[in-house]
């Protein structure tokens, strides 16, 4: 088994196309679940993990398939189908990666590396928003929510031990720097805020944080755009009065989260005359974008969307880009963590057959002894019993650790082929437990991501003991 990614960011594909595949939470559900259905082959096997992560400036799948090549361009098709275009037309905006430049790439992720803003925080908090549908859909197992709690753990490690999340912005911030920029001070301003949501809140603490007391909230919740007004200490405005609200305002920062453009170049054209010349900035954060783009072609009037922010961080990146090198180190620290559990993880099968031959053996044993025994009342045969498991579980240990500790360090695949011969484990192939891929997979699905104990031969109870000793607590099982 190995992990790939498909996706495409900030880097490789202009906001028009990204908006194309923004999903909010209920479409990112259905996605999962089409995806679920549509990736797979009559065995129910190319596609048996599957996390999707979807924000402003990313559209990524993390998934694991038994082929590289063939889960890649299945994962592509599908994205062109969310996005209603022809297979191949998005194919120079993807990138691919698999196995262990995937996991360092999703950890790079987490730790803000290859955010548009680096180090921005919020990245941290919709990786673990996206693992959570999925988990919460059946689409993840024990490799990806195993993968997905050390690239979680990597984000809050860089950013407590680091400063790559220091001494700048976030996308919200930097809209402020921006609008900054182009207004001069911005305590002078009279500034509205288009939305009601994470950004825009982020950008109210922003304004706050600069001292702008003039501001204004509107939203389509009337309610929403209440609270977050009086949160600011402004005003707040219904949504049938925008064009009040535009000719009110000096700076308009807007971050709804809609579907589609919320204003238009005719909601401005009127309220053009009213403003006296006032030029009008418009800051769109949003993707889609609220602010069709024909409203910068009015007369004085200045839009920038999300691209347009760069430019105006450039100045405070130093200071972050000095913690690069330590969390680059931290992302080594836990992908190694996490490939050493992989490994080990791969030598369960092994474990399991292992000792489910030596049990057979002991409680046949047992049993015999016991018939020859028929003086012993039940609590002595309970002992012996019980003095045949902890002799069995003593002479176990040695070789269960012994060769957990082995497939992490590259000698495992001697110890396994080692342990079939003198066990003479005819139903495990030394060949397939640990192959050259770094990811493996010990369990098998049969249909759709996330039923992987049936499709397991070998899979029982025993297993299940097994896996939770190599699983670090706060990992469960999914399926």
């Amino acid at each position: 088994m190995s992990i790939i990614l498909v996706g495409l960011n900030h880097r490789t594909a202009p906001v028009e196309i990204r908006e194309q595949l923004s999903l909010d939470d209920a479409s990112l559900s259905q996605a999962l679940d089409d995806l679920a259905g549509r990736c797979n082959d009559s065995t129910g096997r190319l596609i048996q993990q599957a996390v999707i992560v979807s924000t402003c400036n990313r559209l990524e799948i993390y998934a694991f398939t038994q082929d590289v090549a063939v889960g890649w361009t299945c994962l592509e098709k599908f994205l062109a189908e969310q996005a209603g275009q022809p297979p191949g037309e998005l194919h120079q905006h993807f990138y691919r990666l698999s196995d262990e430049s995937a996991i360092r790439h999703l950890m790079r992720v987490t730790c803000g590396l290859d955010s548009q803003i680096l180090g921005e925080p919020q990245i941290l908090g919709q990786v673990r928003h996206a693992f959570e549908q999925a988990r919460s859909g059946g689409h993840t197992g024990p490799e990806l929510s195993y993968l997905m709690s050390r690239a979680l753990h990597a984000g809050k490690r860089a950013r407590h031990e680091t400063n790559i999340s220091r001494a700048t912005t976030s996308v919200s911030h930097a809209a402020i720097d921006l609008a900054s920029a182009k207004f001069g001070d911005l305590s002078q301003a009279r500034v509205l805020l288009v939305g009601a949501g994470e950004m825009m809140h982020l950008a109210a603490k922003a304004l706050q944080h600069r001292g702008v007391a003039n501001t204004a909230c509107i939203n389509r919740t009337h309610a929403r755009a209440l609270g977050l007004a009086q949160m600011m200490d402004g005003q707040a405005f219904s949504w049938n009065e925008l064009p009040h609200a535009l000719t009110w305002a000096d700076v308009v920062i807007t971050g709804t989260g809609a579907p589609h453009t919320v204003i238009h170049a005719e909601d401005i054209q009127p309220v053009l005359e009213q403003r006296n010349g006032r030029p009008l900035i418009l800051v769109d954060i949003a993707v889609p974008r609220d602010v069709e783009e024909a409203v910068g072609d009015l007369p004085g009037v200045h839009r920038y969307d999300i691209d347009a922010l760069r430019a105006t961080l450039d100045a405070h990146l130093a200071f972050r880009r000095a913690a690069i090198p330590q969390v680059e180190q931290i992302i080594t620290e836990e992908m190694d963590d996490f490939l050493e559990w992989s490994k080990g993880r791969q030598v369960v099968p092994v474990i399991v057959a292992m000792r489910q031959k030596v049990k057979a053996v002991a409680q046949q044993e047992l049993q015999l002894a016991l018939q020859q025994m028929p003086e012993l009342d039940e609590a002595q045969k309970a002992l012996v019993g019980k003095l045949v498991h902890r002799l069995t579980n003593k002479i176990l240990h040695e070789p269960t650790v012994t060769l957990k500790a082995n497939a992490s360090n590259g000698k495992g695949a001697d110890y396994v082929r080692a342990l079939v011969d003198l066990f003479a484990l005819e139903q495990v192939n030394p060949e397939e437990v640990l192959p050259k891929t770094p990811v493996n997979s010990a369990r098998r699905a049969t249909n759709g991501f996330g039923k992987l104990r049936n499709g397991h031969a070998n899979y029982a109870p025993e297993m299940e003991a097994e896996l939770a000793s190599i699983i670090p607590n706060g990992v469960r099982f999914h399926d």
